[in-house]
């Protein structure tokens, strides 16, 4: 059964999951929306982004072509809306798509607050609709298996954690710059790691936070700290360091009991570090991420049910963790409790 798909946005994230539903088994685009009268022809070639994934020219001749959401919402022959717009804008097309009767894929962040996020949950239900945040390195296939070694208690416990990601400062869509429509850095990037937190070592009970937000030259820096119960504790940190030369990273390092787990995008394949001091290089999915994290999405449509692995309710606990830490920030790091 296809599960017929319209994308709203066809900026860097609308790009990426265009050319990732062509691998996704049972799904059918039918639908794009975009103010960009270029970019409904298809032409791509100017989007940006910083994971090195380029837009491209796509054939769109076959699909129904809006410039709007509202329009694509009506369509009948549309199942399943997957937003990739402006973070400020998620939480009332997300609530529109839903009141149509429409699956719904939003990009992370879920929205920039807590209540909104909680109005979508509830959209979600009241129409008996799925409701998927798009957190990909839950489905990240270095995140994949750090989660499989931890299911697997192979390991032990997690007596620590670090999770950095960072880039420069975005110089395409004016929006990400604005603050109070994007969240900022931490909601850019480290939502990616304040959720996988959440999803590997579930909700801490302090967060205090330090780092500069200077908008102007393009830095906006955070380091968390998530205290959990001793002896485990968390820091994630990273951001946006200057515009345009900076380049994109994303590491972890994380100590269990009996051996330690390392990965860097940029110079370090995932690999295992035993406490009886053997290395070893770990062998990962072959999936793709964004690949992975639609197909789960169409799935859940096709089957009506929440999708277990990525559930809206840890997405919005994810925005209120970076709430905290930006809050902490923002106080000279004092320390927030986090309920």
């Amino acid at each position: 059964m296809q599960l017929k798909i319209g994308v709203v946005g066809l900026g860097f994230m609308g790009s990426t999951h265009l050319q990732a539903y062509q691998k996704v088994p049972g799904a059918e685009l039918v639908a794009i929306v975009s103010g960009d009268p270029k970019k409904r022809e298809g032409d791509l070639s100017d989007v940006k982004g910083n994971l090195g994934i380029s837009g491209e020219k796509m054939d769109f001749s076959s699909l129904a072509r809006y410039s709007s959401p509202e329009e694509l919402f009506r369509d009948p022959n549309v199942e399943a809306v997957d937003l990739c717009v402006p973070s400020h804008l998620h939480a009332a097309l997300a609530m529109q798509a839903l009141d149509a009767g429409k699956h719904v894929l939003v990009e992370k962040p879920m929205g920039l607050d807590g209540d909104e996020c909680q109005r979508m949950i509830d959209a979600a239900e009241r129409n008996n609709r799925v409701l998927m945040v798009a957190q990909v390195l839950r489905f990240w296939p270095e995140y994949v298996v750090l989660r499989q070694l931890k299911e697997s208690g192979q390991l032990g416990e997690i007596r620590s954690a670090f999770f950095r990601r960072r880039c420069a400062a975005p110089t395409w869509g004016g929006w990400l710059q604005d603050a109070s429509e994007s969240g900022g850095g931490a909601f850019d990037l480290l939502i990616h790691d304040f959720d996988f937190c959440i999803h590997l070592l579930g909700e801490p009970d302090q967060v205090s936070g330090v780092g500069v937000e200077e908008s102007s030259r393009g830095i906006d820096f955070l380091e968390a700290r998530l205290s959990y119960d001793p002896p485990l504790s968390a820091i994630v940190t990273g951001g946006w360091h200057h515009p345009e030369s900076y380049p994109f990273s994303m590491e972890f390092t994380v100590i269990f009991e009996e051996g330690t787990v390392e990965y860097h995008s940029e110079c370090r394949p995932l690999s295992l570090y035993r406490a009886s001091g053997e290395k070893e290089e770990l062998n990962k999915p072959e999936e793709d991420g964004f690949v992975a994290e639609l197909r789960t999405f169409v799935e859940a449509c096709q089957q009506n049910q929440a999708p277990l692995l990525c559930d809206p309710r840890e997405s919005r606990r994810a925005v209120m963790l970076a709430l905290a830490a930006l809050e902490s920030r923002n106080k000279g790091g004092e320390v927030v409790t986090f309920s």
